[in-house]
Formats: C-alpha cells, structure tokens, sequence
C-alpha cells in the first residue's frame, strides 16, 4: 500500500527544510550526515530544499555515515568527514525510516569523536517502535503499524514513493 507518493514527499521534505531552517535561525553552518543509500539520498533531497531556502550566508556539508545494520559491531560505522567538518557545527542525521532507533543509535559512534554544537536526527517516515533512546527531531510522516509491517521508501526511482508492507 501506498503511504507517500512523489508529490507528498516533496511536501514533507520541503515542511522538513522550513521546521530546521526556523529553528537553526542566524546559523552559518550545518552538516547534514545521510546513513548508508537511503538515508543520503533523503539527505540531498533535504539539502536542495535548505539550499533553496537559506539565505545564501549558509554553509551546508553533505556527508555519509556507513554502517551495516544488521551487525554494527562487525564493521564499525563511520563518517566520511574529517573531524575538523564537525566540529561545533550543527549536524542532522537523516535516514528514510526510523524503526526501532538501533540503526541510528549507532550511526551517533562516530559522530562522539568531536564536539560538535549540536546533532539532531530528522527521517522521512517514524514508526514509533523505539527499542533505543533515538527520538528524530524532525518527522515528515509519523505512523504506528505492526511490528511485521515493513516500510520500503524509494527515493532513486523516477516516481518516488514509500510503501507499508
């Protein structure tokens, strides 16, 4: 079943931009850290809407946090950023869905090797199912479901959708 099509998605992406823009008020910097394939793709969709909104004295960075999901222990997320491009800078880690919050308690690791100003996580879709203390500050679709249905987010396919399963 369908749950956001292309057009809403571009919609709660944009609501997304103005909620961090507004509170973010008189920043000159912002790092945005996108997790693995979805979440960086959310990342620079979110990051053309900030782009196209900000005024121009805005500095933004994109960067990646990899990290395998099902076994964070293994192989170590990390950031591809120096440590120099966080510090004391705002940062929004953004991922497509946040399901129980594991994925992105270990995407914080290695954000912990510096001090940056701030680190909020912001996600397309929430299913309130949080096992971890991961709470996003920003939410574009907040849903509760079963614990056996599944969300698939396409943001790479010509027609971006997210789909309940």
């Amino acid at each position: 079943m369908k749950i956001l099509d292309h057009r809403q998605i571009e919609q709660k992406i944009k609501r997304l931009a103005i909620e961090i823009l507004e509170r973010h008020y008189g920043e000159r910097e912002m790092v945005l850290a996108g997790l693995n394939n979805n979440g960086l793709a959310f990342a620079q969709r979110l990051l053309a809407e900030l782009r196209a909104l900000a005024p121009e004295s805005m500095a933004f960075t994109l960067t990646r946090i990899r990290l395998n999901p099902a076994n964070p222990l293994e192989y170590p997320p990390y950031i591809e950023s120096s440590v120099e491009d966080l510090h004391d800078k705002t940062i929004i880690v953004a991922d497509d869905v946040a399901n129980t919050g594991r994925t992105l308690f270990f995407a914080m690791k290695p954000l912990l090797n510096d001090v940056p100003r701030c680190v909020e996580v912001a996600v397309l879709v929430d299913r309130k199912h949080k096992s971890f203390p991961i709470q996003p500050d920003y939410v574009g679709l907040s849903l509760y479901t079963t614990v056996r249905n599944d969300i698939d987010v396409r943001l790479n396919d010509d027609e971006p959708a997210a789909y309940l399963r």
